[in-house]
């Protein structure tokens, strides 16, 4: 069996490029089945998020769709990077997982992050570089921060009917 440098490199090209164009239809079909304006997009997942306060407390409530699939009695931690802060947020609760959505192959994760009140006008697209979502083996980088957050989220529609 003969190969080439060349051609091994070629190969290796195409096939960054096809995952690239894969990725972004992904995520594009995302956005299009989804009500709402996404908060920030990564490479195969896609973030809405909107605030929340309750009993004086405030809560930066957040809807993963994607590939990412979750479960974990750990917790999960959002890193929000901006000009002139960083931002590390935790969980409210510590039992976090994943739910099929319907008819397709994305998965669903719904997790609340504390947040303290003089945090809040940090929470905008003009001030946000980046956003890290990590729980358990997943590290989602969002670099792309699209819109504001939504006052109305929810996922009606999203999630498979309970069963019971």
């Amino acid at each position: 069996m003969k190969f080439t440098f060349k051609k091994l490199r070629s190969a290796l090209i195409n096939t960054k490029s096809t995952e690239n164009v894969v990725a972004a239809t992904y995520t594009g079909a995302i956005i299009k089945d989804v009500e709402g304006v996404p908060f920030a997009i990564a490479e195969t997942n896609v973030l809405y998020a909107g605030l929340s306060e309750l009993a004086g407390y405030h809560y930066f409530k957040t809807i993963t769709v994607g590939t990412m699939q979750l479960k974990t009695f750990k917790g999960a931690k959002l890193i929000i990077r901006g000009t002139d802060f960083s931002l590390d947020l935790r969980s409210d609760m510590e039992e976090l997982e994943s739910e099929s959505t319907t008819g397709s192959d994305r998965r669903l994760t719904r997790i609340d992050f504390e947040l303290d009140k003089e945090d809040l006008p940090k929470i905008s697209k003009e001030r946000m570089e980046s956003i890290e979502l990590v729980a358990k083996k997943n590290h989602i980088l969002f670099s792309h921060i699209e819109g504001g957050y939504d006052e109305g989220l929810s996922t009606e529609g999203l999630t498979e009917a309970s069963t019971e």
